[in-house]
């Protein structure tokens, strides 16, 4: 008997935190998977052949960095009977992506931004601010290229070099400044390594940042633009 009870306590937490944690909630945890962005990305063709060519996109500021510029408006989608409900991977239902629209005037294509990586420069940025507002200038410490900084992180209160999880490998990446003050994400390493392992046919002067969303559904938010230099990533502004 005492067997039969030792069996049933890993069961009953099993059955427990499925109750606690429906399949719903769970989903909302998770990486968009290749079936809801094919489902949006379906919608979004769907809404612009109904509307003349228009996207079904919230506005925002000219200057917005380009792979945030266009967030998904899932209101304009589900008036025209296109979705249920935004996926449970959603920022709009409860999850951790933005879905946003990558190439809206040539090949609008759905891929999404882990909100996790916006609310680490968030809270870098408050730092900042009270910095800059002290000190009147940003905390720069020494330049990586024409324009980027990295942080005096010392001066913030930091221990050591603020960095964010990479989407695209188990690699840590830099966060910089540039030298309007804006937070920046360096995605060299990951370009590196895809540069080597993925097939591309990106030259020199191209943004070669689209190699990432060649092969990944999220987007290199808050990057500077790269370009190819001797097959190596570099600062695209690096050499002008």
């Amino acid at each position: 008997m005492r067997w039969a009870k030792l069996l049933l306590i890993p069961l009953f937490t099993l059955l427990l935190s499925g109750c606690l944690y429906p399949q719903s909630q769970l989903q909302k945890n998770q990486t968009p998977n290749q079936i809801q962005l094919e489902q949006i990305q379906k919608a979004v063709d769907s809404f612009q052949d109904q509307t003349n060519g228009l996207l079904p996109i919230k506005t925002k500021p000219q200057d917005t960095p380009i792979f945030i510029k266009y967030p998904i408006d899932f209101s304009k989608l589900r008036e025209k009977g296109l979705i249920g409900e935004a996926p449970g991977s959603s920022f709009e239902n409860g999850g951790h992506y933005q879905y946003v629209i990558i190439k809206p005037e040539t090949n609008p294509t759905v891929k999404v931004l882990d909100l996790r990586t916006s609310e680490t420069l968030r809270a870098l940025q408050v730092k900042i601010k009270f910095y800059k507002e002290k000190n009147k200038y940003p905390p720069f410490g020494s330049q990586v290229a024409k324009g980027v900084y990295k942080l005096n992180y010392e001066k913030l209160g930091l221990d050591h070099q603020p960095v964010v999880d990479s989407p695209y490998s188990d690699q840590s990446l830099p966060i910089y400044i540039s030298d309007q003050g804006e937070l920046l994400i360096d995605y060299r390493k990951d370009l590196y390594n895809y540069l080597r392992n993925k097939k591309n046919s990106y030259k020199n002067g191209d943004d070669i940042r689209y190699l990432l969303t060649d092969h990944s559904p999220l987007v290199p938010a808050y990057s500077p633009p790269y370009t190819l230099e001797n097959g190596e990533p570099v600062f695209m502004n690096s050499s002008s």
